[in-house]
């Protein structure tokens, strides 16, 4: 009996030797499988539902927050008085996205359109696209300063053009109008006699052009050559660098499309990406991890340096002629028009701008933005990108329309786009990229405890039995 209980007990003993090895290879080749399954789950692949379903359709419904900037004296205005404003909305629109024309390439890559469309959401805004709002006339105000540097006699054909059509400095209109486009006789002449002064034909509004359209033709690695490279972005409309900026590194498009990131991030790595609504690459940096429904994440948010001007931040010459630092010129992107881009309400952008205007209240946790993501596979779990646009407005001889009006970067509009992960991808997601190889990490662990534990049970039991 006792021959037979020391034979069981060095059963014991060989099988728990032989868990602790297995235990102690997994330690060494568990991260290969994890790593493995991750690329598996991350790298587009047609074949794979979970990361193509994903790509083509992304898991975070996506809204578009727009606030208008509503002009309380325009006649002051005229009169070189500091504009005061308040801040109207949000204006809610669902944004649906669909990629079409998807083309696998043999490098590697796949070329594809990502259509837009924009829903107002009635019941998530704080009013209706019939509300009436005041503010600064972007054909007037805008094409007067292009017109600044011409000769004086044709300032005054432009300024007795505007009368023609009625047009004043300020106009008070529908929300609706104001986004989406209205008819203006001063659009269609000068369509018809200036073509190309202004980026728009027939309606003109503030966002026009997004409704109905694509953002240009991308083509992105699939990752499957090298996971490193997984939707970064390969050319954009057919260039790899952009024709708008100075300098060759303001012209480069970097990172990837903005809706995916490669895997394996750690807090030292950035969040590159090409946005073409911003018209440059753009790059976030870590802030602080964090977690989403039991999901861990990193938040990404833009460095102060991200639109400092050229002498503040010498790389960002490239995007000048500048003015104060947290101002992006966009006017070589919108035909010379005084546009310019910032953080709402100047958020992290030189004090100066906020003593010109009246009525703004920067702050980072309603004015920052930032991106969320779960670095184990790069995919968002929380988007906020916030944008402000702003039109550089001055008095300019010749052109009465423009009074006496100081010298001013005047908001117009700041919008936010944000998405979060839905609760019903939550599931599969939190299963195969979280659950899954959690497990895979704990078993190994689990595997040396019990070999261990059984090596000295069996062990004891085996001393036991003999004496």
């Amino acid at each position: 009996m006792a021959i037979k209980k020391r034979k069981v007990a060095a059963g014991f003993i060989v099988a728990g030797r032989r868990t602790l090895i297995f235990g102690a290879i997994s330690v060494i080749v568990g991260p290969t499988v994890i790593s493995s399954r991750v690329v598996k789950n991350t790298v587009f692949d047609p074949k794979n539902d979970l990361t193509s379903s994903m790509w083509k359709d992304l898991p975070v419904p996506f809204f578009m927050s727009v606030y208008f900037f509503n002009v309380l004296n325009p006649a002051e205005i005229l009169k070189s008085e500091k504009p005061m404003v308040e801040q109207r909305g949000p204006y809610v629109y669902r944004k649906q996205c669909q990629k079409e024309n998807i083309t696998f390439h043999p490098n590697g890559t796949v070329s594809y359109r990502e259509y837009r469309q924009y829903h107002f959401e009635p019941s998530m805004s704080a009013g209706n696209e019939s509300d009436v709002v005041t503010t600064p006339n972007m054909l007037v105000l805008g094409a007067s300063v292009m017109m600044e540097n011409l000769p004086y006699v044709l300032r005054l054909m432009m300024s007795a053009t505007f009368k023609t059509f009625k047009e004043g400095a300020f106009l008070t209109k529908p929300v609706g109008e104001l986004m989406w486009g209205y008819d203006s006789g001063l659009v269609d002449f000068l369509n018809q006699y200036l073509p190309g002064m202004i980026p728009t034909s027939g309606k003109f509004g503030l966002f026009s052009e997004f409704n109905n359209s694509n953002t240009g033709l991308f083509t992105v690695f699939t990752g499957k050559d090298d996971i490193r490279k997984v939707h970064r972005v390969d050319s954009w409309n057919g260039l790899t660098e952009l024709p708008y900026w100075r300098t060759a590194q303001s012209n480069m498009i970097n990172g990837t499309a903005g809706q995916m990131w490669p895997p394996f991030m750690t807090k030292e790595s950035t969040l590159p990406f090409y946005s073409p609504d911003a018209w440059r690459s753009i790059e976030l940096v870590f802030q602080r991890p964090g977690e989403i429904y039991g999901i861990p994440l990193y938040r990404y948010v833009a460095h102060p340096t991200l639109r400092a001007n050229g002498t503040f931040y010498a790389p960002n010459e490239g995007f000048c002629p500048c003015r104060q630092s947290g101002l992006l010129n966009v006017s070589t992107c919108r035909h010379n028009s005084p546009v310019f881009i910032s953080h709402p309400h100047f958020f992290n952008a030189d004090p100066v701008l906020l003593d010109y205007v009246q009525g703004l209240n920067p702050s980072e946790e309603k004015h920052g933005l930032f991106i969320d993501i779960h670095p184990q596979t790069g995919v968002p779990l929380n988007v906020s990108i916030r944008l402000q646009l702003n039109l550089y407005m001055k008095k300019v001889s010749g052109i009465t329309e423009t009074g006496k009006i100081s010298d001013v970067v005047m908001p117009m509009i700041w919008f936010e786009e944000n998405g979060y992960i839905d609760s019903s991808i939550v599931n599969t997601f939190h299963t195969n990229l979280v659950i899954l190889l959690t497990v895979l990490v704990y078993l190994q662990y689990i595997l040396i405890g019990l070999g261990l534990a059984t090596i000295i049970v069996a062990a004891v039991v085996y001393h036991k039995v003999k004496r």
